[in-house]
């Protein structure tokens, strides 16, 4: 009798302890990933070999979060590139009834994200300006309404779910320790992009009473031309430039899904 009670004693100390590893609803959540290149792991230079081009990378913070809370299943459909009119077309399918728990980043495609960079860039610095400015009309006047289709399909399709919807960081610090490269009038007029894209998502997020993460606060000292990037800046392939780096994911994203989960 007294090996028993041994023996059930031990067995309940490790069932205790592995509970603190992995939260309960955590380890039976059905969790699907949806998103654009922020939630695919584009930047991070590692990717699934049956992603193609929509580059979804075992450094995501979607594929971290489930290789750390062993969820009861995990739908990675992010793509890198993804707009909201692709969410609807290729993503959303994956959710179900049963599905409980959902993360997504969308939106800046939509508003523009690459023709900004590419602009930016090659241009001068009143035309940035004006080209920034444009995306941020669109973000303010046409992207609520497709949020509002996205966020809508979403809740239809998965009821039960928890929805963490996640914005993006500023891409700079201004002024920073950059020398070359960009203006800081550049600079600053990207930045102000992301701070309209977090407005505008946050309140269609808040809206649908979704769960909404502001990314800009914990990339703050960790932009490009900051002394601890979390971020990629021009880099080769040059569709990793300007998304989060490994760390960006790891210690940037991931902490902020943690943050509701669990």
């Amino acid at each position: 009798m007294r090996l028993v009670r041994i023996l059930s004693t031990a067995a309940l100390a490790l069932a205790a302890s592995l509970a603190l590893v992995v939260p309960a609803e955590a380890a039976g959540a059905n969790y699907v990933a949806l998103g654009d290149s922020y939630s695919s792991g584009t930047g991070t230079g590692s990717y699934y070999g049956d992603s193609g081009g929509c580059k979804r990378s075992p450094y995501s913070y979607p594929a971290l979060w489930a290789a750390s809370h062993a969820p009861a299943s995990f739908k990675f459909v992010a793509c890198s590139g993804a707009r909201t009119g692709d969410v609807l077309n290729n993503q959303v399918a994956s959710l179900t009834s049963s599905t409980s728990l959902v993360s997504i980043s969308i939106g800046g495609n939509d508003a523009g994200f690459t023709d900004v960079i590419t602009t930016c860039t090659f241009g001068s610095d009143s035309t940035c300006v004006n080209r920034v400015n444009q995306a941020k009309a669109y973000a303010t006047n046409t992207l609520p309404g497709l949020l509002d289709n996205v966020y809508t399909q979403i809740r239809s399709r998965a009821p039960s779910a928890q929805v963490v919807v996640l914005g993006y960081p500023r891409l700079y610090k201004v002024p920073g320790s950059c020398s070359v490269g960009l203006s800081d009038t550049k600079r600053s007029a990207i930045n102000s992009a992301s701070d309209t894209l977090h407005q505008v998502i946050s309140a269609r997020a808040g809206a649908k009473a979704f769960s909404y993460r502001d990314l800009r606060g914990a990339f703050t000292g960790h932009e490009i031309c900051s002394s601890d990037w979390w971020l990629n800046s021009l880099s080769w392939p040059v569709e990793e430039s300007y998304h989060p780096n490994r760390n960006g994911q790891r210690l940037g994203y991931l902490p902020q899904l943690n943050a509701v989960t669990g």
